[in-house]
């Protein structure tokens, strides 16, 4: 029976690390196919900074590419010098941030309401894209899609492993995310870093570190002691600030691949673990491995990411809001959804300060 229990955890943490790669692998690959950064240093750095982020937090904590910037750098719009100036300067403000206490105090001042609006939002996002990967190949989504739910039956069984290992084995030669036909990069300039800053920082201070914190709390109660805004932020800023000028990807902490971990049965640090091992291998290999994560199929990918975003957008704190808040839950989703995290704050801060003054009216009635 011990040894059965141990079995499940080891499968439930394994499946579980690789609950992540669906929005860590369309990122990563397609920025090493377009030739801006090398792939023994991208996986060298994800390798020690979820080795860090295993020891820190103790828990199943992401560590994934900095969405704006990986897509600047995707459109040709980054060369390797913008990305590691990007990086640095982000890297040094979230140092900034973590050294003051006011951080927790303005992430405590965020009306929970306006909260779970955010992580809402991000969670309809990847279902976008998740659908988007899926289009034209629904038989091969379904499929995975199947396998996939058997994790709701058996929450710690190696359903992950499963159908990633089949994916690439079944794939037909040549065939694989399509990730790596795009531009080239732009050569380096100021206004390439100001765009990758203005655009990532305020989706980092929201979704990395408010937003993790938020759901680190409802997931992993056990281990809230250990996840502040400050200490993501710590983390956060080290990451970027020492591994990106080794030639790092830009990283950050993100509240999809929390919800990605624990969906797929990820409870310790085993997982995190794992995948700094599994990260520290591929930069051994460099591009053999990109070679056989190439051949992963789209659909595959929108699986994985499609599990995700309900894990994060049907969560527990929105089936228990109350029907006034829902209404500032669904104006900061959709705003999310359609302009982004800082517009998505914006309104469902207005949204419930509008719900509080008709309280207030009604109350004077």
């Amino acid at each position: 029976m011990t040894l059965l229990r141990g079995l499940r955890t080891i499968s439930g943490e394994l499946s579980g690390a690789l609950g992540d790669l669906g929005t860590f692998l369309p990122y990563v690959v397609a920025i090493l196919g377009a030739g801006v950064l090398l792939p023994e240093m991208v996986f060298a750095g994800f390798a020690l900074a979820y080795a860090l982020a295993a020891l820190v937090y103790r828990m199943p904590m992401p560590v994934q590419p900095m969405k704006a910037i990986g897509a600047l750098a995707i459109a040709g719009g980054m060369a390797a010098g913008d990305i590691m100036i990007s990086g640095m300067i982000i890297g040094a403000v979230l140092l900034v941030f973590a050294a003051s206490p006011r951080l927790e105090g303005l992430a405590r001042a965020i009306p929970q309401s306006v909260v779970v609006g955010l992580q809402a939002g991000l969670g309809l996002m990847m279902g976008w894209i998740a659908l988007d990967l899926m289009a034209g190949q629904w038989g091969v989504a379904a499929l995975a899609l199947a396998v996939l739910a058997l994790s709701f039956v058996a929450p710690r069984g190696p359903w992950v492993p499963l159908v990633l290992v089949a994916a690439v084995l079944l794939a037909p030669g040549g065939e694989g995310a399509g990730l790596l036909a795009i531009s080239g990069p732009a050569a380096p300039n100021a206004a390439a870093v100001i765009a990758g800053v203005t655009a990532q920082l305020p989706l980092t201070l929201l979704n990395a570190i408010v937003v993790t914190a938020a759901v680190a709390r409802s997931l992993y109660p056990e281990n809230a002691a250990r996840v502040s805004e400050r200490r993501l932020a710590a983390t956060s800023g080290a990451l970027n600030l020492f591994l990106v000028p080794l030639g790092a990807l830009p990283m950050c902490h993100g509240a999809g691949g929390l919800a990605a971990h624990y969906r797929f049965g990820a409870r310790g640090m085993i997982a995190p673990l794992f995948l700094a091992l599994l990260c520290g291998l591929s930069a051994l290999a460099g591009e053999v491995v990109l070679g056989w994560l190439v051949r992963i199929p789209p659909p595959v990918i929108g699986a994985l990411l499609l599990y995700a975003a309900i894990e994060l957008t049907w969560s527990r704190r929105l089936r228990d809001a109350r029907p006034d808040c829902r209404l500032v839950i669904g104006a900061a989703a959709l705003a999310t959804l359609f302009l982004g995290a800082l517009a998505g704050l914006v309104a469902g801060l207005a949204a419930e300060a509008l719900r509080v003054y008709l309280r207030g009216r009604r109350s004077d009635v």
